[in-house]
């Protein structure tokens, strides 16, 4: 996605690229699959300061560079932390506030777990395994958007969580993952409900299924020729970084679909409330 990048809502053409000029983003589960092209994307896309979280420190610093190469004037902070601890979610929140001033615009909760790969079904699914999915996949955003909250109100900044449809149907093997999801599905709603007249804006997008190492490691048999890239399912989460999609809140995103999964009447009142 170069400069003069586009991309489309609701048969509407949103041109895409240096739409987020000045803003402050922190992307949890940043050092791989989409998080990584999502910290690619926003830098490109004008970001002023990204702050790239997850456990592995060096995968972390890969990205970095990445970015560096291809978006120099976007600062980066790389913090190498283990989300699903709650004394983490703290430091993480404190570090990055330091570092960008107190100012974020944007949160976006990619950090997830399979818990357990290849799938497994419930009834094989230890209970430590499953405590652990729920916490950093649920507990973690819901934790993050408390610590960040006070400084997003000050930006009317934008909150994005990470779905599936998984979270929608539950699917056989799916298990603690797909629980988790059917959680942030509800907490997503529930923040948007809350948060209706604060000015941040909270939606939630299901990307697809894309062709990522926890993918592949979830369902290692499955012919993964038809599974987007990462790279192809950004632009709406450029879009919800940005002040184009101010008015736009409490909806859920479908990465892949037409429209994003939005009916062209959706768009509409979107823009009218903008």
């Amino acid at each position: 996605m170069g400069r003069t990048g586009m991309t489309r809502l609701g048969g509407e053409i949103i041109h895409v690229m240096d739409r987020l000029d000045g803003k402050h983003i922190l992307i949890t589960g940043a050092s791989r699959g989409l998080g990584r092209q999502l910290a690619l994307d926003f830098a490109r896309a004008g970001a002023a300061a990204l702050a790239l979280v997850a456990r592995d420190a060096a995968a972390l610093e890969r990205v970095r560079g990445e970015v560096a190469a291809v978006a120099p004037r976007t600062r980066v902070l790389a913090v190498a932390a283990d989300l699903s601890r709650p004394g983490e979610v703290a430091r993480v929140a404190a570090v990055t506030l330091a570092d960008f001033g107190g100012r974020l615009d944007v949160l976006v909760n990619n950090a997830s777990t399979m818990g357990r790969t290849p799938l497994t079904q419930l009834l094989d699914f230890p209970v430590e395994d499953f405590r652990a999915t729920l916490e950093l996949n649920l507990t973690t955003p819901f934790l993050l958007i408390k610590e960040l909250l006070p400084a997003m109100m000050e930006s009317g900044g934008s909150i994005v969580n990470v779905t599936s449809d998984a979270g929608v149907t539950g699917y056989p093997g799916w298990g603690a993952y797909g629980i988790s999801k059917f959680g942030l599905e509800g907490l997503s709603q529930t923040w948007a409900a809350e948060l209706a007249e604060s000015g941040v804006r909270v939606n939630w997008v299901d990307p697809g299924e894309m062709n990522t190492a926890m993918h592949r490691a979830a369902e290692p048999d499955a012919d993964s020729e038809g599974w987007a890239d990462p790279a192809e399912v950004t632009g709406v989460f450029v879009y919800l970084a940005s002040d184009a999609s101010r008015g736009v809140h409490g909806q859920r995103f479908e990465a892949q679909e037409e429209g994003w999964g939005r009916a062209p009447a959706e768009d509409a009142e979107a823009a009218e409330s903008a």
